[in-house]
C-alpha cells in the first residue's frame, strides 16, 4: 500500500505542471517639460506674476515654503512622500542635443538619439521602440497600450507599423470632446488619464504608457502658475494610476511605475519657458521609480542616468532584454541594492 502511494505521488509530481513565474508589469509616466528646478526645488516665488505695487499673485503662496524639501513636497507630495521614501529618484539628462519633445521621446522609447529624428513634425518613427518591441513578442501581444493628449504620439510609436493601440487627441473621449478645445491637438490631461485607468481596469495591459503635456504648454504660454497646477495634477494622477495598480490583484507586488520627462527647460526668469539646442539647460532631466524590485534607496546623488536609459529599464521591468534586439540602445538603469 505504501509503495502504490508513493508511486501515486511521483506520478502526479511529473504530470503537475510547474508553477509559472508570476507576470511584471511596467506602467510609464511622462510629464511633458517639467523642469528639475521645480522637481527638485518646488516652487520658485520670483517667476509668479506681480501687479504694479510689487504685490505677488495670492495663489503663491499654495507653494510658498522656507526650504527646498517642503516646497517640493507640496508641489508634488505623492513623489517627496511616497516614491522617494520608497523608491528612488535620481537626476538625469538627455544625449539627443536637441531638447525638445519628439527628440526626447525618440530618446527615451528607443535607447538612443537620432539624428533623423530633429523636428516635432508628425513622421513615423524610423526607430523601434521597447513598446513596439515588446508589443512583438507574443507574451506581450495585445498587452501595450499608450495613451496621450498630444497628437504626435501615435507618430512616434508608429502605430501603424507596430500595431500598439495609441490613444491621443479629442477622439479619445467623451468627456475629451465635450471639454474647452483651448489646444488644437488634443485635450487637457484628465480625459487621458481616465481612459488609461479605465483600460487598466478592464483589459489590465502588461505595458502601459501615459504622456502628459498640459504643464508644458502652459510653461510656453509664461503662465508659471498654471504650469505648478499642471505639475501637482499629474502628481495627483500618478497617484490615482499607483492606486489603482495596488487595488488590483494581477499588478499589485508585481507593477514598477517609471516616471520622468522628454526635456528640461531655461533655468532663468527670461527663458524658463524654452527649451531646445539654444537653451542648454534643457538637458538635464530626472527620474523616479517605484515597484518591488526598486530598492527603497530615495533620492540617489549618483549615478545620473540618461534619458536613453529608459527603453531598456522599461524591458528589464518585465523581466526582458531590450539590448538583444537593439544593441545600440543604453543600457538599463542600475537601481542598486
Amino acid at each position: 500500500m505504501k509503495l502504490i502511494r508513493a508511486l501515486l505521488l511521483a506520478v502526479l509530481a511529473v504530470s503537475t505542471p510547474a508553477a509559472q513565474p508570476a507576470e511584471r508589469h511596467v506602467v510609464i509616466v511622462t510629464i511633458d517639460g517639467l523642469r528639475w528646478q521645480e522637481f527638485f526645488g518646488g516652487a520658485d516665488q520670483r517667476y509668479f506674476k506681480q501687479n504694479d505695487r510689487g504685490e505677488i499673485e495670492p495663489a503663491a503662496a499654495r507653494y510658498a515654503a522656507a526650504s527646498d524639501e517642503v516646497r517640493r513636497s507640496m508641489l508634488m507630495p505623492f513623489m517627496w512622500n511616497v516614491i522617494a521614501k520608497q523608491g528612488q529618484i535620481f537626476n538625469a539628462r538627455l544625449t539627443n542635443g536637441l531638447w525638445f519633445s519628439y527628440p526626447g521621446y525618440n530618446e527615451l522609447l528607443s535607447g538612443a538619439a537620432d539624428a533623423r529624428i530633429d523636428s516635432n513634425d508628425k513622421v513615423p518613427n524610423p526607430n523601434v521602440t521597447v513598446l513596439e518591441w515588446l508589443n512583438g513578442l507574443d507574451r506581450f501581444k495585445g498587452r501595450v497600450a499608450a495613451f496621450g493628449s498630444w497628437d504626435v504620439l501615435p507618430f512616434i510609436l508608429n502605430s501603424t507599423r507596430s500595431g500598439i493601440p495609441v490613444k491621443s487627441g479629442y477622439a479619445i473621449s467623451e468627456l475629451a470632446r465635450d471639454l474647452p478645445a483651448y489646444w488644437n491637438y488634443g485635450p487637457f490631461d484628465a480625459p487621458i488619464v481616465y481612459e488609461a485607468l479605465d483600460t487598466l481596469r478592464t483589459k489590465k495591459p502588461r505595458v502601459l504608457y501615459v504622456m502628459l503635456g498640459e504643464g508644458d504648454e502652459w510653461a510656453h504660454e509664461g503662465r508659471y502658475r498654471l504650469y505648478l497646477d499642471a505639475t501637482q495634477r499629474a502628481d495627483r494622477f500618478i497617484e490615482r494610476i499607483w492606486t489603482t495598480l495596488q487595488s488590483m490583484p494581477e499588478y499589485r507586488g508585481r507593477t514598477t511605475l517609471l516616471v520622468t520627462t522628454d526635456h528640461g527647460r531655461g533655468a532663468t526668469m527670461k527663458d524658463w519657458g524654452n527649451h531646445g539646442r539654444e537653451t542648454p539647460a534643457a538637458e538635464r532631466t530626472w527620474m523616479a521609480a517605484l515597484g518591488p524590485d526598486i530598492p527603497a534607496l530615495g533620492l540617489r546623488a549618483t549615478p545620473v542616468a540618461t534619458a536613453s536609459q529608459l527603453a531598456a529599464t522599461i524591458a528589464a521591468a518585465v523581466g526582458e532584454d531590450f539590448r538583444t534586439f537593439a544593441p545600440k540602445a543604453a543600457p538599463p538603469v542600475t537601481f542598486g541594492r
